[in-house]
């Protein structure tokens, strides 16, 4: 199965402690690459987004950005009574009262206004991280599953255009011996215009160089290869993008060969469409992982 590098995905879920979400772009490049935007709280958490993300992909640009909301009255719940502060306060208060020789009740909204009465508790950040992970791993998922779908679209191509090779190469080799029978045919023509007789044997070495010449059989077994090699590692459980863009070369190199022996205007219109399914190959080949 090949995977595609370019995907999107998106999860978000409403945890006690606020809302997040987790948005993923990927985009084709040579490497995996990671770059993430999230809050301050969260940017400890970098090895771990690069890890869970790194088990999901191994090619492309991955842009990951995480947004979290925290529910109105999180600061809120987070306020204590510093029961401690607050009876010395009232000893001290009632020690005074006592000396003044009046008898007065204790403020309370003086109280709570004393530095240190009311404290706020820091939230344990371990939840909120773990929440934060948890999130991502499913977005990753889902990043996968997208781009596997793509590639599944992308493997779809590149098999037609193999056949279409396979059927333009077997075209080719039918032609083969007709071509050359209008080569010699050609050439004998070409002899009888001549004023003077040929050699013993100079109309064979004639007929041979030039059938050589313009031998293809190496190029269009070659073509033959490669084409099987790219049906072999499109069946492969890695990634392969990087061996079949290799191929796009080795098979584009021999269709340039192809049309340059050409020696029939059939085979220079096939050498032709060859680089026209190779380019359109090549260009899927290049968003593979």
């Amino acid at each position: 199965m090949i995977l595609s590098m370019t995907g999107f995905a998106s999860a978000e879920r409403l945890f006690e402690f606020g809302r997040m979400t987790w948005e993923l772009r990927s985009v084709n490049h040579r490497y995996l690459e990671i770059g993430f935007r999230v809050p301050e709280e969260f940017r400890s958490l970098e090895p771990e987004i690069r890890r869970i993300l790194g088990q999901h992909l191994s090619r492309g640009k991955v842009d990951a950005t995480l947004r979290f909301v925290p529910v109105a009255d999180a600061a809120g719940s987070n306020l204590v009574l510093n029961r401690e502060l607050l009876g010395r306060l009232l000893e001290l208060h009632a020690d005074i009262a006592g000396a003044c020789g009046r008898e007065q009740d204790a403020d309370a909204m003086s109280l709570m206004r004393w530095n240190g009465v009311i404290e706020e508790q820091p939230q344990d950040p371990q939840p909120l991280r773990a929440a934060a992970l948890e999130l991502l791993a499913e977005a990753a998922a889902d990043l996968r599953a997208s781009r596997e779908r793509e590639g599944t679209q992308m493997d779809a191509v590149i098999r037609d255009r193999l056949d279409s090779i396979t059927t333009q190469v077997e075209q080719v080799r039918a032609w083969l011996p007709e071509n050359r029978e209008g080569l010699r045919q050609k050439l004998l023509t070409r002899i009888g215009e001549l004023k003077q007789p040929l050699e013993p044997g100079r109309l064979e070495q004639e007929v041979a160089f030039l059938a050589q010449k313009i031998d293809v059989d190496e190029e269009l077994d070659r073509l033959d290869a490669h084409v099987t090699e790219a049906r072999a590692i499109l069946e492969r459980d890695e990634p392969v993008g990087r061996r079949l863009d290799f191929l796009m070369q080795e098979l584009n190199r021999e269709a340039n060969t192809l049309g340059s022996k050409s020696a029939a205007t059939d085979t220079t219109r096939i050498a032709v469409e060859l680089k026209v399914l190779i380019e359109q190959m090549r260009e899927q080949v290049q968003n593979i992982e």
